[in-house]
């Protein structure tokens, strides 16, 4: 494989079949570190950034690479689509920290301390379900029942509404694999809903689930995040209208579920490959606070997000001009030999782990990261201190995109 021959785009997804590309990641970090992947018009191309070091600088330099200017994904967006899809992810500067601060509260340390007993609640639930089964699919039996009962209650909805919640994230993040999307993003169809998030109907569906319960709650007093997101007013004076909202709402459907849930499977897998691993954490669960940055770090759930040069600029002796597309390569990064002392090894006990699941610094980091993180370490100190055993009873089947590194499927069975 050359240079030349590399194909990270949605043209070329059988790169991305069996979950992430190691060896073309680390080929171009070898040889071509930003390296610049041609597209099928009318896109113009990319720079793909794939060192850590050089990710980083991208992610905390907002001032010359924009979230704002251009979308965070690979799709190109005229300036109405840019508009119309605008969430607190395509923003910069002023309008991103009042955007931010409206739910951030929620969202920290000291108030995820107070949700514990209820996660683990949920999370025995979750567990008792499941192990009640000889073999099951840990995806959709555990991976996704669990973030998406936190985030129900988040949301302050009932429980009847989560096959709802879980298939709308399918739809919109599984965009280019056919067994979830409605409207394939890569078909000629998707023309028609070319101005909706993901270029998925499932949007609409979204806003209109939003929209009511941003109607029946305007004027209240109440503490979830539908409440608080329509009736705070913003530090920056400009007031939060229907767009801001029902793309707000969706970015909340789909953060609070996805990422969670392929983390979780991510690591059940990698513990099930690493029995020296699982064994250490059961005989040490002490471990498992900090063993949660290595599930992180190997799980690596989201493959890329995309930024716009705001003006000509060098990336590793590299020239980028202004208007050119970057995209940086977490799961890249996660494995940087530069950075992580023998990366492809799953060491729950390494330190220090700087990785970039949530990105790394700079503004955009991932808003939820302290309750992910609480809600694998919950999930792990419960179902490790149960006396089974897991194993693979099949092939695990992956997300088909090279945005999300995720699982449809992963079934298992009791050792």
């Amino acid at each position: 494989m050359t240079a030349s021959t590399i194909d990270l785009t949605l043209a070329d997804l059988e790169h991305f079949r069996d979950g992430a590309p190691w060896q073309v990641f680390e080929d171009l970090r070898r040889h071509d570190p930003v390296h610049w992947n041609r597209e099928e018009e009318p896109n113009s191309g990319f720079w793909s950034v794939v060192r850590y070091h050089d990710i980083v600088g991208v992610l905390r330099d907002t001032e010359t690479y924009s979230s704002e200017i251009g979308a965070v994904n690979l799709e190109e967006l005229d300036s109405r689509q840019l508009e119309i899809r605008k969430s607190m992810l395509e923003t910069d500067g002023r309008r991103h920290r009042a955007l931010r601060k409206l739910v951030q509260p929620q969202f920290t340390p000291r108030a995820l301390a107070g949700y514990e007993t209820f996660l683990r609640g949920i999370t025995a639930s979750t567990l008792d379900r499941a192990l009640a089964l000889d073999e099951f699919d840990f995806v959709k039996e555990v991976a996704a029942d669990f973030p998406i009962r936190v985030l129900a209650q988040l949301l302050d909805v009932p429980e009847s509404d989560i096959p709802s919640l879980i298939t709308w994230g399918n739809k919109m993040v599984g965009n280019t694999d056919p067994e979830h999307a409605d409207v394939l993003a890569t078909s000629p169809e998707s023309e028609a809903f070319k101005d909706l998030p993901f270029r998925s109907p499932a949007a609409l569906e979204v806003f209109k689930y939003g929209y009511e319960l941003a109607w029946s709650r305007k004027g209240g007093d109440g503490k979830d995040l539908v409440s608080v997101l329509i009736n705070t007013p913003t530090d920056d004076g400009i007031p939060i209208d229907a767009r801001d909202f029902r793309n707000y709402f969706l970015l909340l459907v789909i953060a609070g579920n996805e990422t969670t849930r392929h983390t979780i499977t991510h690591t059940m897998r990698n513990l099930i490959q690493n029995p020296d691993q699982l064994a250490l954490l059961r005989e040490q669960p002490e471990l498992i606070p900090w063993a949660v940055e290595e599930f992180l770090r190997f799980a690596s759930p989201v493959h890329h997000f995309r930024r716009t040069a705001r003006h000509d600029s060098v990336i590793a002796d590299q020239e980028v001009k202004a208007g050119d597309k970057v995209v940086v390569w977490f799961g890249s990064g996660n494995r940087d030999e530069e950075v992580f002392d023998d990366p492809y090894r799953f060491d729950v006990t390494r330190k220090p782990n700087e990785h970039m699941a949530f990105g790394r610094g700079g503004p955009h980091m991932c808003l939820g990261n302290s309750l992910a993180r609480l809600e694998v370490q919950i999930m792990f100190e419960e179902l490790l201190a149960r006396d089974v055993d897991l194993a693979l009873n099949g092939e695990p089947s992956y997300v088909y995109s090279n945005f999300v590194h995720g699982f449809k499927r992963m079934p298992v069975r009791k050792a």
